[in-house]
């Protein structure tokens, strides 16, 4: 048996490697509050702050279905795509307790056929693509209450 794959993020400091509990990695302004994602170190994204200090900050595992759309190309490089090209789901979240909204794929086997607005979705990490040495994760969203399975883990 060939020895296991190390598991590493494909974007570096987006989200924890929490195998159970996986969570995306934001800031909170410390003059407004306000949530950002990715994290922001510069400025407050709310038009009505001049915040520019930030407190890092793990934000909600799950969410509701904002919005949702199906990838039937394939997208662009820097994209790590399987060959052949298999389409999947891509939803944009709002997270339950931060109210703003986050994209991310949905986990394989989830089409939009499955998908409804407000569907309720927590965050899972799974494989984006991998070479002879390394699996990169990256998080996607698994409806509530759906299989763990092998495939979305």
């Amino acid at each position: 048996m060939p020895p296991a794959k190390t598991r590493l993020p494909a974007i570096e400091g987006w989200f924890t490697l929490d195998e159970h509990a996986p969570a995306l990695l934001g800031s909170r302004c410390t003059a407004c509050g306000n949530f950002a994602f990715p994290k922001e170190t510069f400025f407050c994204r709310n038009p009505e702050c001049q915040g520019t200090e930030f407190a890092d900050t793990e934000l909600s595992r799950t969410g509701k279905v904002w919005s949702f759309t199906d990838a039937c190309y394939q997208p662009p490089k820097p994209y790590e795509a399987a060959d052949p090209y298999v389409p999947f789901a891509i939803a944009a979240v709002e997270l339950a307790a931060e109210q703003m909204v986050v994209m991310g794929q949905v986990v394989p086997g989830v089409g939009v056929d499955a998908l409804a607005v407000g569907t309720e979705v927590e965050l899972v990490l799974d494989t984006l693509y991998e070479d002879d040495d390394h699996e990169y994760l990256v998080w996607k969203w698994r409806p509530c209450g759906a299989d763990d399975t092998e495939e979305t883990r």
